[in-house]
């Protein structure tokens, strides 16, 4: 029996979304008025809502489907993983909205571009997935970069924690921006974990 591309078209979509989003975010992050951000974080919500719509459905093909791509945890580990990557952009806009900080770190613009590329990556390599054998090489020169992602993402979320605390003295703007930015980092984190993910397929597939 043939194995069911519907789940490759919908990890797809999910990544997507988070990739949409993201483009999305950097306008949060660097806009100074407030009406625009709260649009910016509205559109970001929508999208959020679509990936979450997707993710159940997602769930539901896996308990109806007889043969599936991939093995069943590693579909609904990836998709999981991808949705958390659009979770955490969206809950980055939402901060921005609730919180007002007086001013983002130039650091905040640069975290968010990294968020965004990771976001392209991914849906690079989910796309790619739809053909593993043919792809594995680039898929896991894709997977590598979101590593190295993520380590600069750590890099420059230190540098920025050591001159917060160093010379932000207003407590409130303290922990204003260190959630805000956490949101960030946390983003290419899961990111990774969605590499992981791939490269723990293409050895059981490849």
């Amino acid at each position: 029996m043939p194995k069911e591309p519907k789940f490759n078209i919908l990890l797809k979509q999910m990544a997507e979304v988070s990739a949409e989003a993201a483009v999305l975010v950097i306008e949060c992050v660097k806009n100074i008025d407030y009406e625009d951000i709260v649009e910016y974080a509205k559109r970001i919500k929508a999208y959020e809502k679509k990936g979450d719509a997707t993710l159940d459905r997602i769930f539901e093909e896996l308990n109806t489907t007889f043969i599936t791509p991939f093995d069943r945890e590693d579909i609904h580990g990836l998709a999981n993983c991808l949705d958390d990557v659009m979770d955490f952009i969206n809950s980055c806009a939402k901060k921005i909205v609730l919180y007002r900080p007086k001013n983002m770190p130039e650091s905040a613009i640069t975290l968010a571009h990294l968020v965004e590329k990771a976001s392209n990556i991914l849906l690079q390599a989910v796309t790619e997935l739809s053909n593993i054998k043919k792809n594995a090489g680039n898929i896991k020169k894709l997977c590598n970069e979101l590593h190295e992602i993520e380590n600069s993402a750590d890099d420059i979320y230190e540098t920025f924690l050591s001159d917060l605390f160093a010379n932000e003295k207003d407590n409130m703007e303290v922990i204003k921006l260190k959630e805000i930015m956490q949101e960030l980092e946390k983003a290419t984190d899961v990111a990774e974990d969605v590499g992981n993910i791939i490269k723990t397929i293409i050895v059981k597939y490849v």
